[in-house]
């Protein structure tokens, strides 16, 4: 198979990632399972070579990178009339091989994807800071880009993505999107976040915050009246303030708990789960700020976060477990599912039991 005919029957299966890999059969990713190709046989290193060399040649870049010190490339290119793709080529066993992250044109459907209201009501913010999070391939860049199309269908603002790369194209509506590329549009996060807060952002998409310099710019700039979104791979909501927290030099701590106390607005964290019917499923903890959570980040007691997710029920919180447990109810994961994937195993058994 040639990439073009690669590249279109990924689109017609519905697969999330392609794998070309030499003495692998070419191999797609679909609802978080593999089907190889295994009547093309298995790729050979010269395959490999020629397919990853034809998408270079697709995406009118340059392969010598691959060839010097950087041993790996990471970007994303479109196939008109088929869809857009992320890919990340590299070397194993003295080969080059690459994976390829399928994105269909045009944004998601939150409601198609099974993303809750409860986390597109992120898109109601006017400042501060939101975060997704989640293991990598869980479905962050998706949520994301649902809010911020939330947001410019619904008022007049500037949109400022940095990406790396970019995935999913935002077209202006009633706001004007912006959306920068790292290491193809600018130098870096950090640059690039500092630039952007000089082209009169209303709305920040930071990709993920990767250290705490590009951390300490993005609660700055939500101090300063931004509304900004980034992501971070941690799961939950108490993880991920400690995640923040510990990157920090001890000395600097105390004042980056009382900033994040002051800026932070949401943390949605999510999962993608196997469905009975063999689909993968969203499960989501939604923290949302008040008093009590923000007072327990500023005295360092971030492990009494859950319980305080778990009475703000009324507030639209609720715990990754509790999310679990629904689906459970709802016939829509196994109770071993539910065990596998929630946090606390112990009190997931005596629930499950009462259920």
């Amino acid at each position: 198979m040639k990439i073009p005919e690669i590249l279109a029957s990924s689109i017609e299966q519905n697969a999330s990632d392609i794998f070309i890999i030499a003495g692998l059969p070419l191999t797609f990713k679909i609802e978080g399972r593999q089907r190889r190709m295994e009547e093309l046989g298995p790729l050979k290193p010269e395959s490999t070579r020629e397919l990853i060399s034809a998408i270079y040649d697709y995406a009118s870049r340059d392969m010598s990178a691959l060839n010097s010190h950087d041993l790996d490339d990471d970007f994303s290119f479109s196939v008109a009339g088929v869809g857009r793709f992320r890919i990340n080529v590299f070397h194993q066993r003295g080969s080059l091989a690459a994976v390829i992250r399928v994105i269909r044109f045009g944004l998601p459907s939150a409601s198609e994807r099974g993303i809750p209201e409860s986390v597109m009501a992120a898109a109601d913010y006017k400042k501060g800071l939101v975060l997704v999070t989640g293991p990598a391939g869980s479905g962050k860049t998706t949520t994301l880009a649902c809010i911020l199309d939330r947001i410019n269908h619904s008022r007049d603002a500037h949109i400022i993505t940095l990406e790396d790369p970019v995935e999913y194209i935002h077209r202006h509506d009633r706001s004007i999107v912006t959306q920068r590329e790292i290491f193809s549009d600018c130098k870096g996060f950090l640059s690039a976040l500092r630039s952007a807060l000089r082209e009169s952002p209303d709305v920040i998409l930071l990709g993920e915050m990767r250290d705490c310099e590009t951390m300490e710019v993005a609660m700055t700039a939500a101090e300063t009246g931004q509304l900004m979104f980034s992501s971070l791979h941690t799961i939950g909501a108490a993880n991920t303030i400690d995640r923040i927290i510990d990157t920090f030099p001890s000395s600097q701590q105390a004042q980056i708990r009382l900033q994040l106390s002051s800026v932070l607005q949401a943390v949605i964290s999510q999962q993608l789960v196997p469905g009975i019917g063999g689909s993968m499923l969203p499960v989501f903890e939604i923290m949302n700020m008040n008093i009590a959570i923000r007072n327990l980040i500023r005295e360092s007691k971030t492990y009494q976060i859950d319980a305080a997710i778990q009475s703000g029920a009324a507030q639209g919180m609720r715990t990754m477990d509790s999310s679990l447990l629904e689906l459970v109810s709802l016939g829509k994961i196994s109770a071993q599912t539910a065990m596998t994937y929630c946090v606390n195993r112990e009190s997931m058994e005596k629930r499950l039991a009462s259920l």
